[in-house]
């Protein structure tokens, strides 16, 4: 799981050095955003920072 997402967020980045207009530059940035977010979650659910699950 985490390597398709570690290979989108380089896709993602790669498109974002090429984008030159500003509209979907912004969309790019926010979609990255979003995938290193998941990511994040990801290895902390994996090294267990953190619980998926709800509290009740």
């Amino acid at each position: 799981m985490t390597n398709a997402l570690e290979i989108h967020i380089e896709e993602l980045r790669s498109e974002l050095r090429e984008c030159i207009d500003p509209d979907e530059r912004r969309e790019i940035e926010v979609e990255l955003e979003l995938a290193r977010a998941e990511l994040v979650v990801i290895i902390a659910e994996q090294d267990r920072w953190l619980k998926a699950e709800p509290p009740f």
